[in-house]
């Protein structure tokens, strides 16, 4: 319970057009496009192993989070491998943005109606 504030934090609190903007259509575009089809993607065709293929983009993904605390880069890992998973079944980084975009909506509902 305690963690709460830290991962409710004013970006998932704040539902101006704008936020609401980049939380649901551009962050999620723009973090995929590099995340996915970018670096995984690079990493991909290097054969890599697939924890390196995996953990590599995700724990950069977490660190694209560094400026809301260390919960939030704790709380983005696993999401983040996720979608990683997503992209390496169906090599499409606009479904893991649609799937990333769900997730933050769905963090804007628990935040916006949780009492901490």
């Amino acid at each position: 319970m305690l963690a709460l504030p830290a991962l409710c934090g004013p970006q998932l609190l704040d539902h101006s057009a704008a936020s609401l903007f980049r939380l649901l259509l551009l962050a999620p575009l723009l973090e995929e496009w590099i995340m996915r089809a970018g670096l995984q993607e690079w990493l991909m065709r290097r054969r890599l192993h697939a924890a390196l293929v995996l953990g590599v983009p995700a724990l950069a993904f977490s660190l694209l989070h560094v400026a809301s605390g260390w919960q939030a880069m704790v709380a983005v890992l696993l999401p983040g491998l996720a979608f990683g998973l997503v992209y390496r079944r169906w090599r499409d980084w606009r479904l893991c943005a649609l799937v990333h975009a769900l997730c933050n909506g769905f963090a804007l509902s628990f935040c916006s109606f949780s009492t901490y």
